[in-house]
């Protein structure tokens, strides 16, 4: 396969990395909106989308702040307005979300979870997203450490390397997969299925960025990793007390 992988189009051609990021976030919509037509939603359709807009406000200001911060030795040299909206995570996106709407549920005086109904279509998302970044190969910087594992790729620079964006992907789909099987048996209580999700996707980016080529400080961490672990952290209550993501039924 030769990357980046690119749709023909005339005497131009189309990255699929923004095909896939384009779909991403329609069909994660249309799922989203999907199962709120199939689901008792506890707050309103107003609500939501003022919720929606506080969590698309946060997200845009985590992604691109934590994105820039990824190589601090850059900053200095080469800030500005177009090295800032260059630089983007999705750990910065979500937990700038998570923060974006917090706030707006705080001032609208919502309590209920507005993050369970987002799960899958979360999950379905990055699945489609990070299926880009893999085809985008070393134009989009998702690419692990040299690697001589069997399943190491090259990805156009003669290197062959983990393909953490595929190992992204599998991570998703067993996610989704573990989710259904708990819920067959078990009910998550309000905004426990939301903590699941964002634990586990905070642990594995505190994991698999040892074997990607960021910026590590002396300490031996990345900025990545140390926004993980302030996550993990704020999600404390979820390791101390685990029978309290379910509901009780005795």
């Amino acid at each position: 396969m030769h990357f980046p992988v690119n749709i023909p189009l005339g005497r131009s051609s189309i990255p699929v990395h923004f095909v896939c990021e384009t779909l991403s976030y329609f069909l994660g919509y249309q799922y989203y909106a999907w199962l709120r037509k199939h689901t008792t939603d506890k707050i309103s359709a107003h609500h939501r989308l003022i919720i929606f807009i506080g969590a698309a406000t946060g997200a845009f200001i985590g992604s691109h702040l934590i994105g820039i911060f990824e190589n601090p030795t850059l900053l200095s040299s080469q800030f500005s307005i177009i090295y800032f909206m260059s630089n983007k995570t999705i750990v910065g996106g979500m937990l700038g979300g998570l923060i974006g709407v917090e706030l707006t549920k705080k001032q609208l005086g919502v309590t209920a979870s507005s993050g369970d109904l987002m799960v899958y279509p979360l999950i379905l998302a990055m699945v489609i997203g990070r299926t880009g970044c893999f085809l985008a190969g070393l134009e989009d910087g998702t690419y692990g450490v040299a690697s001589n594992l069997p399943w190491a790729i090259d990805f156009g620079d003669g290197i062959r390397r983990h393909p953490t964006n595929l190992y992204e992907i599998i991570f998703w789909l067993m996610l989704w997969v573990v989710l259904k099987l708990i819920e067959r048996k078990r009910q998550f209580a309000d905004g426990a299925r939301f903590k699941v999700f964002m634990t586990s996707y905070l642990i594995f980016r505190l994991l698999v960025e040892f074997i990607k080529p960021d910026y590590f400080f002396s300490f031996g961490l990345s900025v990545i990793q140390l926004v993980s672990i302030a996550g993990i952290l704020y999600y404390y209550k979820v390791f101390l007390h685990p029978k309290k993501l379910f509901i009780n039924h005795a």
